[in-house]
C-alpha cells in the first residue's frame, strides 16, 4: 500500500507536485484504512490529502544540507538491483 511513499528531499531534479500528492495519498490511505473512502467520507479524506501535501510541501522546502543531490536514476538503479538480491 504504500508503495509511493518515497524519499523526496535532497535529488536533482526536486519532487514534482505530482510525486508530494501521491505520497500524501498513500500516506492518508495508510492512515485511514481506506483505498477509496465512501462517499460520506470522501470530503475528509480529499481534506486530509491536501494537508498532508501542503506540510510536505512546506518540509521539502525548508530542510537543508550539504551533501550533493542524489540522481534519480542511479538511485532508481540501486533499488532495482536490491530488490533483485532479496527476491533473486
Amino acid at each position: 500500500m504504500c508503495r509511493n511513499i518515497r524519499t523526496l528531499f535532497n535529488f536533482e531534479p526536486p519532487a514534482t507536485e505530482d510525486e508530494i500528492h501521491a505520497s500524501a495519498l498513500q500516506f492518508v490511505r495508510k492512515l485511514s484504512g481506506f483505498n477509496k473512502p465512501s462517499q460520506a467520507n470522501e470530503a475528509a479524506f480529499d481534506r486530509a490529502v491536501a494537508e498532508v501535501s501542503e506540510a510536505a510541501r512546506k518540509l521539502l522546502t525548508s530542510l537543508h544540507t550539504h551533501v550533493p543531490a542524489r540522481d534519480r536514476e542511479v538511485e532508481a538503479e540501486k533499488a532495482k538491483e536490491r530488490s533483485r538480491l532479496r527476491f533473486g
